[in-house]
This record gives structure tokens, C-alpha cells and sequence, in this order.
């Protein structure tokens, strides 16, 4: 199924004029005179999380170690409140939700805690499109265990380094595979794996799985409990809009409840015995058992803010339902107006194949993305050769998407982009 595409380079306005989600731009800080089509890296700031960043910083201000228990709410249980707003967002119960430390951390707890390296499954699958700091992650744990990575960390290869075939995955789930880990929207070509088959077959053949949502959470709809994923992980910085370095997430399914955390701290304590600072751990209950340590309240109230306007908007259905229009009419756009000059979509077309972005491959495509920033849009490149364009339901407009492709298609007819350097520099 293919969502319908708008007329090419016709329509915005319409589309625009009759975007439910429309109200929501105003609520975003937008950077002036420039189109932002970078949230899947960094989302922007909505004046609702400015609210409550402000207002927790009163709180320091006016009750200092009261806010604890005098704010509202209170910051001891602020971990909470957000993981039960964050909940539906993820097709989770409340308590499977732990919204806490970042992307790569989680990943080291919940492979602490689910992946035991005693018997004769001892292989952990993941992708060769992986993003890095998973692989880091991986490999550095089965280290940890005293397993080597060169025999016990299998990576799917891509058939055309771009995406993944779910055979090529099934195919790798040998009996000696424990632990299956990928990311569920590829952070370079938005592929969306499907998480219920996976799931199901990785089941079937004895092994655990575990997503990493950092590309999906807030642009696509998740069913975690109902596919059965045994754990999750993600940021809050890309399409929830939580800020820079903001706090992460996780999710256990309750069939692992129980479990000893596999790295313990005191938050992980449960909450009628946290203050009692014994030097016993005793393990909150549920997902809440695989915090470390004490709550980052200035990371935590952004994203408290941001969940508040995703749940005005009425959810994730309404923000995936524009979100695939948008994209849609993008690459309707690349293909009729881009066409002759060079680039490539690789991003899948089908509905239920595709994230929230469309990535264009073009050889030269560290120079137009800084002709692209120079005349006023905001992309995303990813080495070799990607380009990607990220419209966030939001605050995107489908005006600033045929802007944005005009302007492209202007560049590579100026050839504009030929005056900026060809390779990227390195940041120290």
C-alpha cells in the first residue's frame, strides 16, 4: 500500500489549509527564515517544553530540596509520570516503561539484565546498518561477559547496503543466537522493519529481540506489547522534541519482570525503601527496577511538555497519517522535479515499509546539503552519499517541502553546490 501523492510541485497550499494538526507550528520555536527538515536529528523547541523546563527551574529556585516532594509534581516520582504519558506512545503498559539515561546506556542495562552469556547460546545478531553506538554497545558488553566479538556478535549484511531483507535475518537466528538486536526504522534509509514477523519468528527459533527505537518513537505507531518484543530502547531528542542529550527511554516486557537488574543503582530501589540506603539492593518493581541513578529533572521536564502537545494532537495516529502524506509528496516532488540530476530515492515507498524521512543518495551529497543549508533549508547528511529530509508533522508544513525541493532543484541547476567543499570536515 502506497499513501496518495499529491500533484507534484501543486497543492501545498491546500494540503496546508486543511492539515488538522496545522495550530501545533505555533507552539514551535522555528528557526527564522530557514525550513527545518533535520527533527529525526534534532527536533525542535516547542514553548510548552520551554514551560516546563521553566518551571522546574522555579521549583529549584523557590523550594530547592523540597521540590522533591512539594513540586507538582513532585520530582521523586516525575520518572513516572512521564513513562505512563510516554506508554502509549510505545503500545506499552506503564509500568514495562522506564524513562531514564540515554540510547546507549539503556542498551548496556538491558543487555546486562536479558543476555546471559553461561550455556550454548551464546551468539548475539544485529545489523551491519546498525547505528554505531548499538554496535559499540555490543561489542563492548560481550567483552565484558569474556566473549569475543569476532565469534559472538553476527551481523546482517545489507544486499545492496541500504536496507535489510527479513530473510537475510531469519537466516542468521542459528541455534546458537540468544539475542537479536536491531533498530526498527534505519537511521540512513528509514526502512521500518516489521516488529510483529520479526518478533514472532525470532520467538519461534528460541530467541530474544530487542529494538531500538530512536528513528521511530514519535513518528511511527509501536505495538511493543502486543508483537510480544521482549525490550526496547530509544532517545527523546528526534521526533519528541525533548531537546539535546535529552533523557532516554526503555521498555521491558513483564515476562522479565523480576529479573535482577543487571547493573543495579539506587533508583532502581523500590520507592518505600529507596531512603532507607541500605546497602542491600531491593528491586522496584517492574521496569522501574533498571534505573541507575537519580533522575535528570532538566532533561526530564522538556519532555514532559513535548508528550503534553503529542497527546493534544490526539496521539500518534494522526501525526504518523500526516507524516506519511508529507513524505509522500516529497519524493512525488524528487522524482518529477529533480529528475536528470543525479539523485537516487532509496528510502522504501511502500506505507508500511517507511519511517518518518525520505534520503536521497547523490554523489555529491556533502556539498549540496551545505548549498542546501546555505540557502535556507535544513537537511541531514550521512556519509557516503545520503541526503535526508525530515518533515515532523508538528510543525512541518507541506509548503516548506515544495519550497525546499524548489530551491534543491535550483542549486543543482546553478550548480551551486560545486563552490562549497567536497568532503566533509572533521569535527574535533
Amino acid at each position: 500500500m502506497r499513501s496518495p501523492c499529491p500533484e507534484p510541485g501543486r497543492g501545498a497550499h491546500a494540503l496546508d489549509q486543511a492539515d488538522p494538526l496545522a495550530r501545533f507550528r505555533a507552539e514551535f520555536h522555528l528557526p527564522p527564515g530557514r525550513i527545518y527538515l533535520d527533527g529525526n536529528s534534532l527536533g525542535l523547541l516547542s514553548r510548552r517544553a520551554e514551560t516546563h523546563l521553566a518551571r522546574v527551574l522555579g521549583e529549584w529556585r523557590t523550594l530547592g530540596i523540597d521540590g522533591w516532594t512539594d513540586a507538582s509534581p513532585p520530582w521523586v516520582t516525575l520518572s513516572e509520570t512521564i513513562a505512563a504519558q510516554l506508554a502509549p506512545l510505545v503500545g506499552a503498559a506503564p509500568d514495562e516503561v522506564a524513562v531514564t539515561g540515554s540510547t546507549t546506556t539503556n542498551l548496556h542495562q538491558l543487555l546486562a539484565t536479558l543476555f546471559d552469556p553461561a550455556g550454548p547460546r551464546r551468539v548475539i545478531v544485529a545489523d551491519e546498518l546498525n547505528f554505531p553506538s548499538d554496535l559499540h554497545a555490543l561489542h563492548s558488553h560481550l567483552r565484558q561477559r569474556g566473549l569475543d566479538p569476532a565469534q559472538h556478535l553476527r551481523l546482517v549484511r545489507s544486499r545492496d547496503g541500504r536496507t535489510l531483507q527479513p530473510a537475510d535475518i531469519l537466516a542468521a537466528l542459528t541455534p546458537d543466537v540468544q539475542l537479536l538486536v536491531l533498530s526498527l526504522v534505519q537511521f540512513t534509509s528509514g526502512q521500518l522493519l516489521d516488529a510483529a514477523t520479526l518478533t514472532r519468528e525470532a520467538h519461534a527459533r528460541g530467541v530474544l529481540i530487542g529494538f531500538d527505537c530512536s528513528h521511530s518513537l514519535g513518528a511511527v505507531p509501536h505495538a511493543l506489547d502486543a508483537d510480544g518484543v521482549d525490550c526496547a530502547f530509544w532517545c527523546s531528542y528526534k521526533y519528541l522534541n525533548a531537546g539535546p542529550g535529552a533523557v532516554g527511554g526503555l521498555y521491558l516486557n513483564r515476562r522479565h519482570f523480576g529479573r535482577a537488574p543487571g547493573l543495579a543503582g539506587w533508583w532502581g530501589v523500590r520507592p518505600d525503601r529507596r531512603f532507607a540506603l541500605s546497602d542491600r539492593h531491593e528491586p522496584a518493581a517492574g521496569a522501574a527496577a533498571l534505573h541507575l541513578g537519580t533522575p535528570h529533572l532538566l532533561s526530564l521536564a522538556p519532555l514532559q511538555g513535548s508528550l503534553e502537545l503529542i497527546a493534544e494532537a490526539g496521539g500518534i495516529a494522526p501525526l504518523r497519517a500526516k507524516s506519511l502524506a508529507q513524505t509522500a509528496y516529497l519524493m512525488g516532488l524528487v522524482e518529477s522535479d529533480l529528475a536528470g540530476h543525479g539523485f537516487t530515492l532509496i528510502n522504501p515507498r511502500a506505507d508500511a515499509a517507511r519511517g518518518g524521512h525520505v534520503t536521497l543518495a547523490h554523489p555529491d551529497a556533502w556539498r549540496i546539503c551545505s548549498a542546501l543549508k546555505a540557502a535556507g533549508v535544513v537537511p541531514d547528511f550521512r556519509p557516503p552519499d545520503m541526503i535526508r529530509l525530515a518533515p515532523a508533522p508538528l510543525y512541518t508544513r507541506f509548503a516548506d517541502c515544495a519550497v525546499a525541493v524548489d530551491r534543491l532543484k535550483e542549486i543543482m541547476v546553478t550548480k551551486a553546490h560545486e563552490s562549497f567543499p567536497a568532503t566533509r570536515p572533521l569535527v574535533t
